[in-house]
C-alpha cells in the first residue's frame, strides 16, 4: 500500500490563553526575579553603573525566563494548511490492451498526464495499475490475465475516503471478472473520467462466448456440454461448430446467424469412454474477414473416473439443513446423495461409503445397530430436535447431558487440526447455531475442528470433531441451522465455493477408510492458466501430529520439454501450499518431498491454455460512457487527452481547501525561550571575561 504525502502551506499563529492564576504566578515570578537581581547587582555592588545595568538586565531576563518555564503556561497554536485535491490515475495493465494494439496509446496518455505542469500544480496526482490485482504503478507490462475494473474503482475510493478525488480511468472497458462497474456509481463520490483505449467500430465476428462442462464424469456415463455462440455483423451467415478430441471430430453442428438471430446456445452430451483426463477443443469456423480469430476456439477438459462416493442422509424430519447438505456435497460430481427415512435405512446401508445421521432419535434404533455391525463411517448432526437420551444410550463415542433449554453458539477454527488441510472461511463471523444446553464430551480418540463459543466466550466444548477408531471414521457436528452459514458465506464472497469446499473435505475424509499417510497432497488433474494453480500438502510426524517446522519442496517437470523447476511450499495455517501460475500451459509431473526425510509423493496435472483477455474485439465504450455519465464525469479518447486535462483544470468542483488546526502548546515547547536563556548567560559570561571579572 502506498503512502501519500500532501503538500501543505503552513501558517502558524500563536495566541495567549492564560488564566488569572497563571498571570498571577508570572507577576510573582517577575517580582522575585527583580528582587534577586537588585540584591545581587544593586546592593553594595562593586561594578560600574554601566556594567551594573547590563548585568542586571541579563540576570533578570535569565531568572524570569527560568521561572516562567517552571510555571509552564500554555498558549493556543492555530495552523492553517492548503490541501490540493487528489487525482488518482488508474491504468489498465491487462493483456487485452496489448491484444487490441493499444499499448503505445496507453503509455502516451500516461506520459502526457505526468508532463502536464498545470495539472500537477492543481492536483496531487498519483498513479495505479490494475488487472487481476490493484496496486501502485511501477511499470506497465500489459500481461495481466484478468481485468477487474470495479475492484480498482472501489479500492481507490476507499483509499481517498472523504477527500476530493476525481478518477482518470485509462482502459478498454473490457472486464473479465468482478461486479459490473456500470452499477457501482453509488459507491463513488466523485466523477470518473474514462480514457477509452481501443476501436469502437464493430467488425464482423464469430466467437464462443462461453463454454461449460462438468469437471468430472464417471466412466461409461455421458457428460453435458453447453456452448454460447455469438455473432457480430449485419449479413446472414452460416458456420460449423465442431468439437474434436486428438484431431478426431466427436460433435458437429451447422448453425445459421443473422443480425437479429445473433446468439445460439448449443447443448449436447459426450460419452466418457476412457478413465483419466480427456482434453477437447471446441471451434466455430471463422469467417474470412474476421479480425480476431482467437476467440473462435476454446479448450476444455473432463476428468473421467470409475468410482464415486455414495452418501446416504438419514433424517426423520424436514429441515433446510438437509437440502443444504445435498447441494454442498454434490457440488463435486464425484459424489451422489440419497435421502431416506430411518425406518427404511437399515436395509441399504451397505451400498454407501458414508452415512449422515441428521438429528437422530429413537426411530434410528435399527440404523445404529446395522451401522455397528457393518462398521460404517458416520457423520452425525445434532441440534435442538435431537433425542440425546437415545444418542447417549446407543453409542459410546460421545455423550451430552442436556436440560430442556436451548442456547445459541458460535464457532472458532482450531488451526492445529491435522487430519486434513482446512483454511478459515470466516467461521467466527457466521450467524449463531442452535443446540441443546450442555457440554459435549468425546470419549474416543478425536480431533476438534470447530470449538464452541457462547456469547463470545469459549465453552471448552467442541462444536465439530472427527473420530478415528477401529478402522472407522466418524464426525459429530453439534449445531442446527447450518444453512445460514452457507448463505452467509455466499453473501461474503459472492460464491458457495468456500463453504462447499469445506463440507467436501469433510465428506472426502469420512468417506474413506484409507490409512493415513504422513505426507498428504491435494491437487486436481487440470487447471486453466487464467485461474490460480495451487497445490497443497500436509506433513505429519511419527505420531501423526501436524509438523509446522518441516521444509517441503515440489519439483515440477514438463513432460514434453523435460524442463524441471523446484519450488518451496510455504506454510499457510495448518498446511503447506505452492502457487504455480508462472508455468506455461502443458502437461506436468511433480514430486513433493520433505527435507531430511525419505518421504515423497508424486502426481501429474495439465494446464490448459485459455486467455480470456484475447477474446475482445473492441473497446467497451458504451459501458465506460455510461459510467462517466452516472458519476458526472466525461469519457474521452487518447486523442482528446488535452481536452480532459483542460476540463479538470477549469472544473471549479475540484479546488484546493484550507484547513485549520488548533492546539494548546506548553511554553516549554517554545525553543526560542530556551535560546534566550542560553544567550543571556553567554553574553554575561563574555562581558565578565572581557572585563577580567572571571
Amino acid at each position: 500500500m502506498c503512502i501519500f504525502y500532501t503538500r501543505y502551506t503552513v501558517i502558524p499563529l500563536i495566541a495567549s490563553s492564560l488564566n488569572l492564576e497563571t498571570i498571577l504566578y508570572i507577576v510573582i515570578a517577575a517580582i522575585i526575579s527583580l528582587i534577586v537581581t537588585v540584591f545581587i547587582y544593586g546592593y553594595k555592588t562593586k561594578y560600574s553603573t554601566k556594567l551594573t545595568w547590563i548585568f542586571g538586565i541579563l540576570r533578570f531576563t535569565t531568572l524570569f525566563s527560568i521561572l516562567v518555564l517552571l510555571i509552564n503556561p500554555s498558549f493556543e497554536s492555530q495552523t492553517y494548511s492548503i490541501e490540493k485535491p487528489k487525482l488518482p490515475v488508474l491504468v489498465d495493465n491487462s493483456y487485452s490492451i496489448a491484444s487490441l494494439n493499444q499499448t503505445q496509446k496507453a503509455s502516451s496518455v500516461l506520459e502526457t498526464l505526468k508532463q502536464s505542469k498545470a495539472l500537477n500544480d492543481k492536483f496531487d496526482v498519483s498513479y495505479f495499475e490494475f488487472g487481476t490485482d490493484f496496486q501502485a504503478l511501477d511499470s506497465l507490462s500489459f500481461d495481466q490475465k484478468n481485468t477487474n475494473i470495479s475492484s480498482a474503482l472501489t479500492s481507490v475510493e476507499e483509499l481517498f475516503d472523504s477527500q476530493i478525488a476525481p478518477i482518470i480511468l485509462v482502459t478498454d472497458g473490457n472486464q473479465t471478472f468482478g461486479a459490473d462497474y456500470q452499477y457501482i456509481d453509488s459507491k463513488l463520490r466523485h466523477g470518473v473520467y474514462p480514457v477509452i483505449l481501443g476501436d469502437s467500430i464493430k467488425y464482423q465476428d464469430l466467437k464462443i462466448q462461453s463454454l461449460t462442462s462438468n469437471r468430472y464424469s464417471f466412466l461409461k456415463n455421458k457428460f453435458p456440454v453447453e456452448a454460447v455462440l455469438v455473432y457480430s455483423g449485419t449479413d446472414a451467415i452460416s458456420s460449423e461448430f465442431v468439437v474434436t478430441k486428438k484431431g478426431r471430430v466427436v460433435y458437429r453442428k451447422t448453425i445459421s446467424f443473422s443480425q437479429t438471430n445473433n446468439t445460439h446456445i448449443v447443448s449436447f452430451s459426450l460419452p466418457a469412454q476412457r478413465v483419466g483426463l480427456q482434453d477437447y477443443t471446441a471451434s466455430i469456423m471463422a469467417l474470412e474477414q474476421e479480425k480476431n480469430k482467437v476467440n473462435n476456439t476454446k479448450r476444455f477438459a473432463v476428468d473421467v473416473i470409475d468410482q464415486t462416493t455414495n452418501v446416504l442422509i438419514v433424517s426423520a424430519i424436514l429441515h433446510p439443513d438437509v437440502g443444504m447438505l445435498k447441494k454442498a456435497i454434490t457440488t463435486n460430481q464425484q459424489r451422489s446423495v440419497t435421502f431416506i427415512k430411518p425406518q427404511d435405512a437399515a436395509a441399504v446401508l451397505n451400498d454407501y461409503q458414508l452415512v449422515i445421521l441428521y438429528q437422530p432419535n429413537s426411530e434410528f434404533t435399527s440404523v445404529y445397530k446395522q451401522l455397528q455391525k457393518l462398521k460404517k463411517n458416520t457423520f452425525v448432526f445434532t441440534g435442538v430436535q435431537t433425542d440425546w437420551i437415545f444418542v447417549n444410550s446407543v453409542q459410546s463415542y460421545y455423550n451430552k447431558e442436556v436440560v430442556n433449554q436451548n442456547e445459541r453458539v458460535t464457532a472458532s477454527l482450531n488451526t492445529g487440526y491435522g487430519a486434513f488441510g482446512i483454511s478459515s472461511i470466516g467461521f467466527s463471523d457466521f450467524p449463531p447455531l442452535q443446540t441443546k444446553f450442555g457440554s459435549l464430551y468425546i470419549n474416543a480418540p478425536n480431533q476438534t475442528i470447530l470449538e464452541q463459543y457462547v456469547d463470545g466466550i469459549a465453552s471448552e466444548s467442541p462444536m465439530l470433531s472427527t473420530i478415528e477408531i477401529d478402522n472407522t471414521r466418524h464426525a459429530i457436528w453439534d449445531g442446527e441451522d447450518l444453512w445460514k452459514w452457507r448463505a452467509q458465506s455466499y453473501r461474503d464472497t459472492q460464491s458457495f465455493e468456500d463453504f462447499d469446499s469445506f463440507i467436501g473435505k469433510l465428506v472426502q475424509y469420512l468417506g474413506s477408510n484409507k490409512r493415513r499417510s504422513r505426507l498428504e497432497v491435494s491437487s486436481t488433474s487440470f487447471y486453466y492458466n487464467n485461474t490460480p494453480i495451487n497445490i497443497s500438502a500436509q506433513y505429519f510426524d511419527k505420531s501423526f501430529v501436524f509438523d509446522p517446522s518441516a521444509e517441503l519442496a515440489i519439483t515440477v517437470v514438463n513432460t514434453k520439454t523435460k524442463k524441471s523447476n523446484t519450488y518451496p511450499l510455504l506454510l499457510k495455517n495448518n498446511f503447506y501450499q505452492v502457487g504455480l501460475n508462472t508455468l506455461e500451459p502443458g502437461t506436468y509431473s511433480y514430486t513433493i518431498s520433505v527435507r531430511d526425510q525419505q518421504i515423497a509423493r508424486s502426481g501429474n496435472f495439465t494446464i490448459l491454455e485459455f486467455n480470456i483477455e484475447q477474446q475482445f474485439l473492441n473497446a467497451n465504450s458504451k459501458s465506460l460512457e455510461r459510467l462517466a455519465l452516472k458519476t458526472n464525469g466525461a469519457a474521452y479518447y487518447p486523442e482528446q487527452i488535452d481536452e480532459l486535462i483542460n476540463q479538470l483544470i477549469t472544473n471549479q468542483s475540484y479546488v484546493s481547501t484550507e484547513k485549520s488546526q488548533q492546539k494548546a502548546v506548553p511554553l516549554i515547547f517554545i525553543k526560542w525561550l530556551l535560546g534566550l536563556i542560553a544567550l543571556c548567560l553567554s553574553i554575561e559570561w563574555f562581558i565578565r571575561k572581557f572585563n577580567g571579572l572571571i
